[in-house]
């Protein structure tokens, strides 16, 4: 997996197979209050991006735990999962673990993480919706929401002014009038919006939007929904927008984005934030001064309201094995807290909280990531999660969809039963 500044977005690589760890009722505190040794996970990007701010947890803890041992541990994304499976089949398992948040269905439902008292974390009343759904099952909290990132629209401003456009949309009806401009005036070699066919995260906001899912929960199970008609409607209308204004590959993921946005062959994308900056990198921008020609804004939905946002990002977990829980859990306050979240909105990532959410949407450098973070949806918590994203299953059916091989209805369908067949595996 891969993370950029701004935040962990669109996590995506979830793990098969963890090992298989006993459930525990026992929460947080109820055991290992008096550790010696604590041994956190993360992820380079705190490594390289803030270690002031795991400098600071540590010296806290510390100061509350004199002569205890603290162990850090850092991983890049493709290799974690891995190492963490084979560590949890062992006694030596880590004391916290960084996981990005759609992780967390597969090894929740497999019993891997202990249950936490959220009451005792900072903000967690507060908690983003889509952050707290990745810590949260069957009404018990795992882990604790790090940090996040949402979706934007980013398009060329002076491509909207060569078209007569003088200010962003504000609904959706605007924004097509926009694109249907910008699309005449272009011609059919270019995307007046490159939207990757198999980009998932858009299309389910569009289906999010339509009142539709993913997929729904009865009981402890989960029954796959995109055949419904609420998700038919948003998948309609994803194809109605590949159709009308994406002329590039009708088989390609969002992964080179920035580049082909960097070419300059398209108006608009609708993205993880972090991309159009990167789109204007020297090494990506083919167009010149990229990073003066492009300006962000809340994408909005068919509906009337904000497009609902796949809110990517990290939560931290304490494994069900490890010893020293009680600690774990003193550590991940004093670095996700109200101090943290301040030095890691400092670094550029949104917070876990809309407390501190708040006055980033009244800064116009943070305005727009930090209200499109409010209207959010999240993938089922599901224990075979991970097994629908490792299939592609949402990847082929839309690119069935968008390159007219299926029917919408008939990939709906198809994509169903598909998910059936792996969505409540541990």
């Amino acid at each position: 997996m891969k993370r950029k500044l701004i935040a962990a977005i669109g996590v995506a690589g979830i793990m098969i197979g963890a090992a298989a760890c006993g459930g525990s009722d026992k929460k947080d505190g109820a055991a290992g209050g008096d550790a010696k040794e604590l041994t956190v996970w993360l992820t380079v990007d705190a490594q390289k991006n803030w270690p002031e701010l795991v400098k600071a947890a540590d010296d806290a803890i510390v100061a509350k735990h004199p002569g205890l041992k603290i162990t850090h541990e850092y991983y890049g994304w493709p290799d974690k999962n891995a190492k963490l499976d084979a560590v949890l089949a062992t006694d030596k398992a880590p004391d916290v673990v960084e996981m990005g948040n759609s992780e967390m269905p597969s090894y929740t439902g497999k019993g891997a993480f202990a249950e936490v008292d959220a009451s005792k974390f900072d903000n967690s009343a507060s908690w983003l919706d889509a952050l707290k759904a990745s810590v949260t099952s069957n009404g018990k909290t795992y882990g604790v929401p790090y940090y996040a990132g949402g979706r934007t629209a980013t398009w060329r401003k002076d491509i909207a002014t060569d078209a007569g456009i003088t200010a962003t949309p504000k609904t959706y009806a605007e924004l097509t009038a926009d694109l249907d401009k910008v699309q005449a005036a272009k011609g059919d070699k270019f995307s007046a919006w490159y939207q990757p066919t198999r980009d998932w995260y858009a299309a389910m906001s569009f289906v999010y939007d339509a009142g539709g899912s993913i997929a729904k929960q009865d009981g402890d199970k989960f029954k796959a929904n995109l055949s419904s008609p609420e998700s038919i409607k948003g998948l309609t209308e994803y194809k109605n927008v590949v159709d009308k204004y994406m002329k590039g590959d009708k088989t390609k993921d969002e992964a080179d984005r920035p580049i082909v946005y960097g070419q300059g062959n398209s108006f608009l994308v609708f993205s993880p934030a972090w991309e159009g900056a990167n789109a204007a990198l020297p090494e990506n921008d083919k167009v010149g001064k990229l990073a003066d020609k492009i300006e962000s804004f809340v994408m909005p939905a068919p509906s009337g309201k904000p497009m609902p946002v796949f809110l990517g990002g990290s939560d931290l977990a304490i494994p069900v094995k490890s010893k020293a829980q009680g600690v774990a859990a003193e550590w991940i306050n004093a670095f996700t807290g109200t101090q943290g979240q301040k030095g890691l909105v400092a670094k550029g990532n949104l917070p876990n909280n809309k407390t501190d959410l708040a006055p980033l949407k009244a800064d116009p450098k943070t305005a727009v990531p930090a209200t499109a973070a409010e209207s959010s949806w999240f993938v089922p918590m599901a224990a075979g999660w991970g097994q629908v994203e490792k299939a592609k299953i949402l990847q082929d059916m839309l690119q069935a969809i968008g390159t007219g091989k299926k029917t919408v209805e008939a990939a709906a369908k198809d994509a169903d039963a598909a998910i059936d067949k792996v969505i409540n595996n541990k």
